[in-house]
C-alpha cells in the first residue's frame, strides 16, 4: 500500500498551508518516514512504490539507489536529457535530554517568522528538500520538459556509500542538476573533497585507587553545525574543550579518567561530551569551583558564537577502573595538538576555505580509546597530506591510524555550457545574476563525476540554517522561489539552446 502523507505524518495540517504544495506534500513525507544513514529502505521502498503506480519506471541498483525515469513531454524527445539528484538519508542530531527516537519517530516540526525548522532535532531539510522537488518535478503534469532522470541516493551523511556504489552507464543524461545545497541565489559548481582518519590510542586499564569519588562532568550546549559549511565560523567543539579542559584543570589535581565521549557522527561538529573522573573526596569541592571558574571563563571566550555553552558536575558511580595517567596525557595532548579547524583557505576562490579537519567522534574507556576525524579539501593532494599528518601524530603517540573513504572533489568548470543556461534562465527569472559559489562540503557530483564524466552538473538549493544540527530550519519562500527556478530550468533546457536566452 502507497502511504498517504497525510495520514502518516500528524503535522500535515502545517505542510497543507504552504506552497507549491506538491512538493511540502513530498516533504511531509520524508518527514514521517524515518531515514537515517544506513536505515533509509522503508523510504526508498515507499517511493519506488509511489513512482510504480505514476507510471513511471523506477528501480534500485544494487546498493540501495533509486533511479526514477520519465519520459520527454511529446515533440521534446530529442532534447538532452536531465538528471535531478539528491540523497534520501539525514544526519540524526538532537538536544541532549529530548527523547526522539529517529529509528521510528516522525519529525516534529513548527514554523516560525518564514521558516520551517525543528526545534529539538535535525529538520532534514539537507537533502530532504532537494528529493522533494526532484519529486514534485516528476509528478507535475503540465510541465514541459525533456528526457528525465532522477537519482536519489542513500548513505551519503555516513560516507557517500550510495554513490559510491553507483556504476559507470547508470545515468543516460547530459546534464546534472544537484539540488543539496543551501544558499537560494547561488550556483554551486565545486566542491570538497574529504577523507576519514580513524585514530586508535593506548589506554590502558589499572585499578581504580581504593577510596576515591567519581564526577560526572558534561559539556553541552553548544551550537554544533555542519564539520564543512561551518568549519570556519569558530565554533567551539565539545571533544576539544573537553580535552583541554581535563589536561588544565587537572594538573592542579591528582585524578583519574574513567570515561570520555562525545559527538556522534563525524561530519556534525560535536555538541556535547562527557568524562567520568576520580579523585581523593578532599579534592572534590576545589575542582567543582576551578570548572565553574573554567566554566566563567569559556562562556566568556564563546558567548557570540555557543551562547548556550554550560559545564556541569555532578556525584557519580566511581568506575572499578581507570585509564593509566600517563597514557592519559598522552593520549589526551594528542589529540588536543592535532590539526583542527581551517587548514588553509582557498587562493583561488575567496573567502573559501580549501582544506580542514574536524574531530567528530570520540569514545574513551579503560582498554579502549577510538576518535573519528573528517578531512576536507577542494584538493585531493592537500586532503590526503593532512589526513596523514593526523595519522603520523596518533602513530607518533603509539597508536594505530586507518585512513580511508577518500572521495574526490568536484572540479568547477566556470566554462560550463549547462551554467551559462541556467545563468541566463536566472537572469530572465529575477532580472540579475545569480552568484556563483564553491562549498567547502562534500557534494555526491564528484564521485558522479568519476563514473559518468560525460555529465554537466550545477547545483542550487533553498535556504537552510543549521544543517547537522538541532534546529536546521529552512525558509519557506526560498523553496518556492527554488521551485519556480527548477520548472523553468526544465522547460527551457528541453528547447533548442538559441531559444533559451
Amino acid at each position: 500500500m502507497i502511504m498517504d502523507p497525510t495520514l502518516a505524518n500528524p503535522l500535515a495540517p502545517i505542510f497543507a498551508a504552504l506552497e507549491p504544495q506538491a512538493v511540502w506534500r513530498h516533504f511531509a513525507t520524508l518527514c514521517a518516514i524515518p531515514r537515517p544513514s544506513k536505515h533509509e529502505a522503508a523510504l526508498v521502498a515507499h517511493l519506488q512504490q509511489w513512482a510504480l503506480a505514476k507510471g513511471l519506471e523506477a528501480r534500485q541498483d544494487s546498493v540501495g539507489n533509486l533511479i526514477i525515469r520519465k519520459p520527454a513531454t511529446p515533440g521534446r524527445e530529442q532534447a538532452p536529457g536531465i538528471v535531478l539528484q539528491g540523497h534520501v538519508d539525514m544526519v540524526c542530531q538532537q538536544h541532549r535530554g529530548h527523547d526522539h527516537d529517529f529509528m521510528k519517530d516522525p519529525i516534529q516540526v513548527i514554523r516560525e517568522n518564514g521558516w520551517l525548522l525543528a526545534p529539538d532535532t535535525t529538520l532534514g531539510a539537507d537533502n530532504g528538500i532537494g528529493v522533494a522537488l526532484a519529486l514534485a518535478a516528476l509528478e507535475a503534469e503540465n510541465l514541459p520538459h525533456g528526457p528525465l532522470e532522477v537519482l536519489l541516493t542513500v548513505d551519503e551523511e555516513a560516507g557517500m556509500g550510495g554513490v559510491r556504489g553507483l556504476q559507470p552507464g547508470t545515468l543516460e543524461a547530459r546534464y546534472l542538476i544537484n539540488l543539496d545545497t543551501e544558499e537560494w541565489g547561488q550556483f554551486y559548481l565545486g566542491c570538497a573533497g574529504g577523507v576519514d582518519v580513524v585514530g586508535q590510542l593506548p589506554a590502558p586499564a589499572i585499578p581504580a585507587p581504593p577510596g576515591w569519588v567519581g564526577l560526572e562532568i558534561t559539556l553541552d550546549g553548544l551550537s554544533g553545525g555542519h564539520s564543512g559549511v561551518n568549519i570556519h565560523e569558530g565554533r567551539a567543539n565539545a571533544i576539544k574543550l573537553m580535552l583541554a579542559l581535563l589536561l588544565e584543570v587537572g594538573m592542579g589535581y591528582k585524578l583519574a579518567v574513567g570515561r570520555l565521549d562525545g559527538g556522534t557522527v563525524r561530519n556534525a561538529l560535536p555538541r556535547s561530551a562527557r568524562a567520568l573522573v576520580l579523585m581523593h573526596p578532599q579534592q572534590k569541592s576545589a575542582f567543582t569551583h576551578a570548572i565553574s571558574l573554567l566554566e566563567a571563563r569559556l562562556r566568556k571566550q564563546y558567548q557570540t558564537t555557543d551562547p548556550a555553552l554550560k559545564i556541569e558536575v555532578t556525584p557519580a558511580a566511581a568506575s572499578e577502573t581507570v585509564i593509566e595517567p600517563t597514557a592519559w596525557r598522552k593520549l589526551a595532548s594528542a589529540l588536543d595538538q592535532a590539526p583542527y579547524g581551517v587548514a588553509t583557505m582557498s587562493p583561488a576562490f575567496a573567502g573559501v576555505v580549501e582544506s580542514s579537519n574536524n574531530l567528530g567522534t570520540l569514545g574513551l574507556e579503560p582498554g579502549s580509546c577510538e576518535a573519528g576525524f573528517l578531512v576536507r579539501s577542494l584538493v585531493n593532494g592537500e586532503r590526503d597530506a593532512l589526513a596523514e599528518r593526523i595519522a603520523s601524530q596518533i602513530r607518533a603517540a603509539g597508536g594505530k591510524a586507518h585512513i580511508h573513504g577518500a572521495y574526490p572533489g568536484w572540479e568547477p568548470r566556470p566554462d560550463s555550457p549547462l551554467l551559462a543556461r541556467c545563468q541566463a534562465v536566472y537572469v530572465e527569472t529575477y532580472g540579475q545574476s545569480a552568484g556563483l559559489q564553491v562549498i567547502h562540503a562534500g557534494l555526491e557530483c564528484g564521485l558522479i563525476a568519476h563514473t559518468h564524466p560525460q555529465l554537466d552538473m550545477i547545483s542550487f538549493g533553498p535556504d537552510i540554517r543549521g544543517a547537522h544540527a538541532p534546529g536546521e530550519r529552512v525558509r519557506i519562500d526560498s523553496v518556492g522561489q527554488c521551485w519556480t527556478l527548477l520548472t523553468r530550468l526544465l522547460d527551457q533546457l528541453s528547447l533548442p539552446e538559441r531559444s533559451a536566452s
